[in-house]
């Protein structure tokens, strides 16, 4: 503790030792030189002192992230800049410390309104109370403080509206009360003297927009933060016709704009805002054509128009773009087809037109975009073959066009190492027939060998923009807001491809799901599927499949949905682990199939095995690090006490499903004992 009494220190930074203990000393602070302390991301602990207010010369204290409680104390009067990190109600006489410039409170447990009189002497100029649990409504008299440069009052629960007094803070740069549950009249002549304001937002509130039948015309003589390069809308309340004051804020500096999320009518705003990079509008109930001048934005790197009801068709310049990196135009009602010249020096990374109207043949020229990481076109009206080109993007990682009219067989793939990072492959519900593509599955690299310990918790996307899917998932389509990079699957559900399964795709460990059901399969269920460890859902079913199910499948850990049904497999359904927690569904319409959890018991029978390799010997793959499957047996010498115990739990609760379940299981393994001891007696009389 004596580190704090070195007379004549200046500068004490510990910060950034997460395993650094202390307390702050309680008494006895010495030095009168200490400008600058700096505790965090440490583990000390304790209050904050009284005697803190003794260093006359401190003008900068951080301790957020360190275990600091208890109340700020009020004798910290001549601090400059303030960085705490403390719960419980927020100290309304800090905001009176008249040197006061910097004041960082947010992403603490602070409860309590905010303060109704602020010091006329105050110099606060950065004002950080974000991610608390402030409530109450926002006092006037905070808006008086014409010094503020940066307020930040996000993820709070305060209400009411902005007071007109925010029209003083002429030296504001930065405006966040998003993530509240603000009531917003935003009233524009509010905005007429802040040109220094660049970022706002009012996101994830219950915004309106004042907007009177004199407004277009008063438009032309507001002056709407000339400065203004962000402004965030988002997830709010905005409704009627798409609001004429967004061409006038397009007029200025404008880079980032987001209305997703609202009730938006009407048609797109006329923005002719040459630096506009991020436009974001999705999930409205817009109409008509995206406006032409869009094109106007040549900075524009992210579009996202996805949700509305956007007709007509897709602007040529955005594939003649060479900045543009996000096209998300899913879920509207384009027409017509593809553009077919991308530039050869594009660089989208996602394009997604997922839900259109979208007709005719892909455009080859997709291939031009090397650094495509993202192609989702399902749901349309395409008419083409398999395009085998696009393995040569080698950054592919998604790729859907499900629901088309695709046809034909799909041939040998051309690039010489075909779609290396594709991960999810969904190409269902088309007319595709043939083989399945061995020498495609050959070359999935990225369905091979990645476990969830190399790439840990990470999501595709950038900071401004996430990828999102909607994905087939265990027999639901289920809406993916984040694509995690461990996330693998295969769809050829629903087409005609004929022949055998290859046992090449036992090779795809890392796959959580695959889908071949309605087609017209035959032949063996691969033993190799008994490698794919992490496999979540398999769905066979409405195929012709003959033989008897792998052992090795009951080893699957994670096997949450097995679909096997309307085929015609035989023999006995093995027996443990996740095999004991499928229902009859899994397997009906498969009349040679018997045992758990069919009432069909299964005869003493020779098991028939699958014959050696021959179609599928170009696969050169044996399975391997398998395990063998174990019989799952239960001993007779407690029979009684586990008897006793359900029937003391079913006469409490009923009769749960997994109990009847297990009583069933137990049943078919007592009874097949039983056969076979018959079998046995009778051999030896």
């Amino acid at each position: 503790m004596n580190i704090f009494r070195l007379p004549c220190i200046q500068t004490l930074d510990l910060s950034y030792n997460p395993n650094l203990e202390g307390s702050l000393p309680k008494s006895n602070w010495s030095s009168s030189s200490l400008k600058f302390l700096s505790l965090q991301f440490t583990s000390f602990s304790g209050e904050l002192p009284d005697s803190i207010g003794s260093l006359k010369s401190l003008e900068r204290l951080y301790l957020s992230g360190s275990n600091f409680t208890g109340a700020i104390p009020t004798s910290i009067g001549n601090l400059t800049q303030i960085i705490l990190d403390l719960t419980g109600l927020l100290p309304l006489s800090i905001f009176d410390l008249p040197n006061l410039s910097v004041l960082d409170l947010h992403h603490n447990q602070l409860v309590g309104p905010l303060p109704n009189h602020v010091s006329g002497r105050n110099l606060l100029t950065d004002l950080f109370l974000g991610s608390n649990f402030l409530n109450g409504t926002l006092p006037s008299r905070l808006f008086s403080l014409t010094s503020l440069e940066y307020l930040d009052l996000s993820y709070n629960m305060l209400q009411g509206s902005i007071p007109s007094s925010m029209s003083r803070l002429v030296n504001l740069t930065t405006l966040d009360l998003s993530s509240n549950n603000l009531s917003i009249m935003l009233d524009l002549e509010l905005f007429s003297n802040l040109n220094n304001l660049n970022f706002v937002n009012f996101s994830h509130n219950n915004l309106l927009v004042s907007i009177n039948n004199n407004l277009t015309f008063t438009l032309p003589k507001l002056r709407i933060a000339s400065n203004l390069g962000s402004l965030d809308l988002s997830n709010n309340r905005i409704h009627s016709q798409t609001p004429k004051w967004l061409e006038v804020v397009g007029r200025n500096s404008l880079g980032f704009l987001d209305l997703s999320n609202n009730l938006l009518q009407g048609t797109f705003p006329t923005l002719n805002a040459l630096n506009l990079q991020y436009i974001f509008a999705s999930n409205n109930n817009l109409t008509g054509e995206i406006p032409s001048l869009i094109c106007n934005a040549s900075s524009l790197k992210v579009l996202d128009l996805s949700h509305n009801n956007f007709s007509g068709t897709i602007p040529k310049c955005l594939v003649h773009s060479n900045v543009l990196l996000v096209l998300d135009l899913r879920k509207n009602s384009l027409n017509g087809t593809i553009p077919s010249t991308f530039s050869k020096r594009n660089k989208l990374r996602n394009i997604n037109l997922n839900g259109n109207q979208l007709e005719g043949p892909l455009p080859q020229s997709l291939e031009n975009c090397t650094n495509l990481e993202v192609l989702d076109l399902g749901n349309n009206k395409i008419n083409d073959t398999f395009p085998y080109w696009l393995g040569s993007i080698q950054k592919l990682q998604v790729l859907v066009i499900r629901s088309n009219k695709f046809q034909s067989h799909i041939g040998n793939p051309k690039a010489k190492v075909p779609f290396p990072n594709l991960r999810i492959l969904d190409i269902s519900n088309n007319e595709f027939n043939g083989p399945l593509p061995i020498k495609y599955f050959k070359y999935l690299k990225s369905m091979m060998n990645v476990g969830e310990g190399e790439v840990g918790l990470k999501y595709m996307g950038d900071g401004y923009y996430h990828d999102s899917l909607s994905v087939m998932i265990k027999g639901s389509y289920i809406e993916l807001e984040r694509i995690q990079t461990i996330f693998t699957t295969i769809d050829f559900s629903n087409n005609s491809f004929i022949g055998e399964i290859p046992q090449i795709i036992g090779s795809l460990n890392s796959l959580k799901g695959l889908n071949f059901s309605h087609n017209n399969l035959t032949g063996y269920i691969p033993s190799s599927f008994g490698n794919l460890t992490n496999l979540e859902w398999l769905d066979l079913s409405f195929n012709k499949l003959d033989g008897e199910i792998p052992k090795k499948l009951a080893d699957l850990p994670w096997l949450e949905v097995l679909k096997l049904s309307h085929n015609q497999l035989t023999g006995q359904i093995p027996l443990g682990k996740q095999f004991n927690t499928f229902d009859n569904d899994s397997y009906i319409d498969n009349l040679g199939l018997c045992g758990f959890p069919l009432t069909r018991t299964c005869n003493n029978h020779e098991s028939k095995q699958p014959p050696p390799l021959t179609l599928q010997q170009e696969d050169n793959l044996e399975s391997k690090n398998g395990f063998g499957w174990q019989a799952v047996s239960i001993g007779y010498g407690c029979g009684v006490i586990f008897g006793t115990l359900i029937g003391y739990v079913m006469f409490k609760i009923g009769k749960p499903k997994w109990i009847v379940r297990m009583v069933k299981l137990e049943q078919h393994i007592l009874l097949r004992r039983l056969k076979n001891n018959a079998r046995r007696s009778g051999g030896r009389k």
